[in-house]
């Protein structure tokens, strides 16, 4: 059959679907989240979720809400744009560690993921995150294993009631280093409404997020966007650790985006970053398309 011909053939025209259909289908199917605290601060609470839309994310991260009116507005503001409140990311857990050895410190980090998990449920949020615990001179590792776990479980029935998530949280808290022991850390716990909440760029120090992926595969219910340089400063001739926009730091995204589709993750994105104002925010949403459809 002769080129000519062939592409005016149906068998064409059914080949031509197929590259479509699979071109489609590389995109990951995972929606676009974007942190509330991103959004002008001088906006009201519907301005900010109408923004956000318009930039073209599709849910949101919310903090820790305490004040009632407030957690109302974050629900009004959702339920008129359509833009559904994914997470809730607890406030308390720095200032006050589930690791810390002052039983007091412990008591306002575990009302504050109380008033968290409530948030979420006001919201219809299914995830809480939490960083468990804080390594540092006064607590050991030990500790802070053995006390964090201990500060969860008087959490589950609460998460059990609600049906909400607590979203485990790897950041620079010197805490859970590697993919095996998060995921065990994660494991140990036998229960569905403890998991992984899984930051791309905080890994990026001493892993590979692609193969950290693969490693907590289906433990992992939410993921953070941003990205991370070591790249050399020519000014100071010297290797500078940074966050950097989207897709122009050191982090392979191409293989992050495989390992995403490998262990078929369907969740929320949600991206970590510097905020501002639309063309910033429209900026960041395109990128994150990129990532999404595996741009090179």
């Amino acid at each position: 059959m002769q080129r000519r011909h062939f592409f005016s053939t149906p068998l064409a025209a059914s080949a031509a679907a197929l590259m479509q259909t699979t071109a489609h289908a590389a995109r990951l199917p995972i929606r676009k989240g974007v942190l509330l605290g991103m959004l002008p601060r001088n906006l009201s609470m519907l301005e900010r979720f109408q923004l956000a839309k318009e930039c073209g994310f599709q849910s949101m991260e919310a903090h820790t809400m305490s004040d009632p009116k407030e957690a109302e507005s974050v629900k009004a503001a959702s339920e008129a744009t359509g833009l559904p409140v994914h997470s809730v990311m607890n406030s308390d857990h720095w200032r006050f560690p589930l690791s810390s050895p002052n039983p007091a410190d412990v008591e306002k980090s575990l009302e504050g993921m109380r008033t968290s998990l409530r948030n979420a449920k006001l919201w219809g949020s299914d995830t809480v995150l939490l960083v468990p615990a804080v390594v540092n001179a006064e607590v050991g590792y030990q500790q802070a294993w053995d006390r964090s776990i201990a500060a969860v479980h008087k959490l589950l029935p609460l998460a059990a009631e609600l049906k909400v998530v607590i979203g485990i949280e790897n950041v620079w808290n010197k805490f859970l280093l590697s993919p095996i022991e998060f995921a065990h850390y994660v494991d140990q716990f036998k229960s569905p409404y403890v998991k992984a909440y899984f930051d791309v760029g905080n890994i990026w120090l001493y892993g590979y997020s692609h193969d950290w992926i693969r490693t907590l595969g289906p433990r992992i219910v939410k993921v953070h966007f941003k990205d991370f340089s070591f790249r050399q400063n020519p000014e100071i001739k010297k290797r500078v650790v940074d966050f950097v926009p989207l897709r122009e730091g050191d982090l392979d995204w191409k293989a992050i985006h495989k390992a995403l589709a490998d262990i078929g993750y369907k969740g929320d994105a949600t991206v970590e970053l510097p905020g501002g104002g639309a063309d910033h925010l429209k900026e960041i949403s395109r990128r994150v398309d990129l990532i999404l459809e595996g741009a090179d």
